[in-house]
């Protein structure tokens, strides 16, 4: 019965739900600090968004705003803001949240964020 249990919690956890953006960061941000993140800084994760590597940052396709519509460099769709002020349907889904950070910090940075990294972007986000 113990082992059903685990199962159950395990194969839960793994399904994206639709959560209310607050509860979907708090959990992300729950498991980044359980994979060594500390507090998470706002300013910190605005830094990381308008920083640039290689010619790249996050406002190369996001734009200079995360309260505006952007336009991906490459493909030219449109991307709509990250700003929960203005789009409070973003960042609901933690499974699409990660799948995101994954791609795009791989193309932005040329590595995967930390978990740090991605708690102080949400951080900054979610203030907007």
């Amino acid at each position: 019965m113990k082992a059903f249990t685990l199962f159950l919690i395990v194969i839960s956890s793994l399904v994206s739900t639709n959560l209310p953006a607050n509860q979907a960061i708090e959990q992300l941000q729950e498991r980044y600090r359980n994979n060594g993140a500390t507090s998470f800084e706002a300013l910190d994760g605005k830094a990381l968004w308008y920083s640039e590597q290689n010619g790249r940052s996050c406002t190369s396709c996001h734009g200079t705003s995360s309260t505006a519509v952007g336009k991906h460099r490459k493909t030219g769709k449109k991307i709509m803001p990250m700003a929960l002020s203005v789009n409070p349907q973003r960042l609901t889904k933690t499974t699409k949240i990660e799948k995101w950070f994954l791609r795009n910090c791989k193309w932005t940075l040329g590595r995967e964020c930390s978990p740090q990294e991605k708690g102080n972007i949400l951080q900054w986000l979610q203030q907007l």
